[in-house]
C-alpha cells in the first residue's frame, strides 16, 4: 500500500495571510485539530494545529503566517511513498496527521492517525483462514490438506498440546488476525509461526519426491 491509498483528500489547507480569529472558527466548524499551510501554488509552507491557534489567540496574533510552524519542522511523505512510511513518521513523532505531497511538493492529501488506526482495525479483522489461503497460493502445488497437516504439528511442537489437522482448520476458520497475534504472544511469533509451517510443507514434498 502506498501513502496515496492510505491518505484522506478531503482536507482543509489555509494561506499565511488567513485571519487567525477565522481560521478557528472553521477548525472548530469542521472538526479538524491540523491544517497544512501552503501557497499560491498549493506547495507546502508551514503547519497550524488547535494549540497553535489557543496561543495565537491568546497572544493577540492576527495572521497564521505569526503562528505557524515552518516547513522544515513539518514531516511529510510522498504519494508514492509506502504507507507504512507513514505510519511510521507518525509514532515515532507522535503526530496527529502527516501531509502527503506530490512531485511539486502541493499537499494533495493528509494522513490522519485515526485513518491509521481504522486500518489497522481493518488488518485485525481479516481470517487467520485467509492468510493460510494466501499461503497456499504462494506455495504452488501444496494442497490445503497439507497445509492445515503441517500447521497442526507445528503448533503441536509451539504448545505441546496435540491437535488434529480438522480442529486446527476449524480453529483458524473462526478467528481473526488480531487474535491470533494475542493468542501466540505477539505478531514476530505469529509470523514466525506460518514461517515454519512453510518450511515443514516443503520439507514434506521434497522427502516424498526423494522416496
Amino acid at each position: 500500500m502506498k501513502a496515496k491509498e492510505l491518505m484522506d483528500k478531503n482536507f482543509v489547507y489555509l494561506n499565511a495571510n488567513d485571519s487567525v480569529v477565522e481560521v478557528s472558527k472553521v477548525m472548530e466548524e469542521i472538526r479538524r485539530f491540523t491544517c497544512p499551510v501552503v501557497n499560491d501554488n498549493k506547495q507546502l509552507i508551514g503547519w497550524v494545529t488547535s494549540f497553535d491557534i489557543t496561543k495565537g489567540l491568546r497572544e493577540g496574533n492576527e495572521k497564521i503566517s505569526e503562528i505557524m510552524s515552518g516547513y522544515e519542522e513539518i514531516g511529510t511523505v510522498h504519494e508514492n511513498d509506502p504507507a507504512r512510511k507513514a505510519v511510521i513518521l507518525t509514532a515515532n513523532n507522535k503526530f496527529v496527521t502527516v501531509p502527503v505531497v506530490n512531485d511539486d511538493k502541493q499537499v494533495i492529501g493528509i494522513v490522519r492517525s485515526c485513518d491509521i488506526v481504522d486500518l489497522l482495525c481493518d488488518l485485525y479483522d481479516i481470517k487467520v483462514s485467509n492468510l493460510y489461503k494466501t499461503m497456499q497460493n504462494q506455495l504452488k502445488g501444496v494442497s490445503w490438506e497439507e497445509l492445515m497437516a503441517a500447521s497442526a504439528l507445528v503448533s503441536q511442537k509451539t504448545t505441546g498440546v496435540k491437535i488434529t489437522a480438522e480442529e486446527y482448520e476449524e480453529v483458524i476458520m473462526n478467528s481473526t488476525f488480531g487474535e491470533a497475534i494475542w493468542s501466540t504472544g505477539g505478531l514476530e511469533k505469529f509470523f514466525a509461526g506460518l514461517i515454519s509451517v512453510g518450511e515443514l510443507v516443503i520439507a514434506r514434498r521434497v522427502g516424498k519426491a526423494r522416496r
